[in-house]
């Protein structure tokens, strides 16, 4: 199905379109054209210009895929048939209309498909201030209501909204700026890989002035991403700037996903830092500046987190995997950070939402401030005491049926404390713990373990991949 949308919403052959295949528990994801085009852009627009009434305008920016801007303008117009002016800001990473939102209170859309391959495209939607919107606070009534648009289309407004181009890089810059002081920071060298996303377009404003030393990789604004996949979480990513951090000596190296909304650190040796470590790093920081405040963290980053949180006097709260979760527990506990293991970053002077920019100067800042000739790794080892698996996949026919498996065989088992806030979470009287939590959108088990030295994870990792992949409810 695809189509052109002007000022109305278009109309489709179908009757009744199924948008629940692209519109997921935080977001809109699917493919272009096949599931996702601009009739469906269109629909969504007008739904969500009717949600956020009477809000007076809808930000909008997009990200450099090839098929951003067709369905970016067909979303506005969805959002002027209403009556709802648009602000659009044009290309821009996700936390920069996050800005936008927060600045000027206002609803916002961002056409993005994050890190997922060229052929997918979507949009993160927010309320005014950059409250996140879920399916269970009201996309699922966006997702109903455009599809009754698509089904049966309505006339526009007797006014139309209007379009107003606007450009907020350099504000969103200065702000960040404004957030985290660079001026006593040393010189330092740093490699960039932007993956031929947003970052491309956007490290260069925000670093500009600073006394960083920038060597790019693949900045060249490319959907199709031929370089490798915008996404920083999969070690094969991150080999190139791991590969120019080590040849060109610098301090370290950072690593941004599609939208610019994720940040990823490898050390001065070209190794990988887990996002649990820079958020302890954050949160020890964000901690001197609000003492005794809480900082958020979801149930699978590491238990050295919480014990960080605590012994530099804040206060630890523990919550689901998912932006939307940490988002919502944050504003209800003030925090002043949040930290999640897929390298999403929250912050209370960010209007809660998170920002890679935004973590990326902290640790720099970080860095920065420390005495001539302190490496990347000297700083991070004071934020590791555990070692961890990493996020494991494995495809299952029965979901539900694996967990409770699992669920069964480990009550069996001396001394575990078992808790279900996000899937199956299981402490061991040694401190070493495990979760299973299924994927929203896949039949997969997502599984990560931790313990106190390589072999006793290493043991209890294959143990409990062993039982899932096995299908057992017996513990070997």
């Amino acid at each position: 199905m695809t189509g052109q949308a002007g000022g109305a919403i278009a109309a489709v052959d179908e009757v009744s379109i199924d948008l629940s295949r692209i519109v997921h528990a935080y977001d809109v994801r699917g493919l272009v054209p096949e599931q996702f085009d601009e009739p469906i852009a269109a629909a969504l627009g007008a739904a969500f210009a009717e949600f956020s009434a009477p809000a007076e305008a809808v930000v909008v920016g997009r990200d450099m895929r090839a098929s951003s801007p067709a369905l970016a303008a067909a979303f506005a117009a969805g959002v002027v048939s209403r009556g709802t002016d648009v602000i659009d800001i044009g290309l821009a990473c996700t936390d920069a209309v996050y800005y936008a939102s927060g600045r000027l209170a206002l609803p916002a859309a961002m056409f993005t498909a994050s890190h997922n391959p060229a052929h997918y495209n979507g949009v993160k939607l927010c309320r005014a201030g950059a409250a996140p919107i879920s399916l269970a606070t009201g996309l699922d009534r966006i997702r109903d209501r455009a599809g009754e648009l698509l089904a049966f289309p309505t006339t526009t407004a007797s006014a139309p909204g209007r379009i107003e181009r606007r450009e907020l890089l350099s504000d969103y810059a200065a702000y960040l700026h404004s957030l985290v002081d660079t001026r006593r920071c040393r010189p330092l060298r740093v490699v960039v890989d932007a993956g031929n996303g947003m970052a491309g377009h956007v490290v260069p404003v925000v670093f500009a002035g600073l006394p960083f030393e920038v060597s790019g990789l693949y900045f060249e604004l490319d959907g199709t991403f031929p370089n490798h996949e915008p996404n920083p979480i999969e070690e094969a990513n991150l080999r190139d700037l791991a590969a120019a951090v080590v040849a060109e000596r610098a301090d370290l190296g950072l690593a941004f996903d599609g939208d610019a909304d994720r940040c990823f650190v490898v050390d001065e040796a070209g190794r990988g830092v887990s996002p649990s470590v820079i958020s302890a790093l954050i949160a020890v920081r964000a901690l001197a500046a609000a003492p005794g405040a809480a900082v958020v963290h979801n149930l699978i980053t590491s238990r050295a987190l919480p014990e960080l949180i605590a012994e530099h006097g804040g206060r630890p709260v523990r919550t689901r995997v998912g932006h939307s979760f940490i988002k919502a527990v944050m504003a209800e506990q003030d925090a002043v950070f949040g930290g999640e293991h897929s390298g999403h970053y929250y912050f209370r002077d960010f209007w809660f939402a998170d920002s890679g920019m935004l973590a990326a100067l902290h640790v720099l800042a970080a860095l920065g401030e420390t005495p001539a000739g302190t490496t990347c790794s000297q700083v991070f080892a004071q934020y590791e005491r555990y070692v961890c698996s990493g996020e494991i996949n494995s495809t299952v026919a029965d979901v539900r049926g694996a967990l409770a498996a699992l669920s069964h065989a480990w009550r069996a088992q001396p001394g575990a404390v078992l808790d279900e806030l996000d899937g199956l979470t299981v402490t061991l009287p040694d401190g070493s713990w495990f979760n299973v939590r299924p994927s929203n959108t896949e039949p997969l088990l997502r599984l990560n373990v931790e313990a106190a030295e390589r072999a006793a994870m290493v043991a209890l990792r294959d143990r409990v991949l062993a039982d899932i992949r096995g299908g057992g409810t017996e513990l070997g």
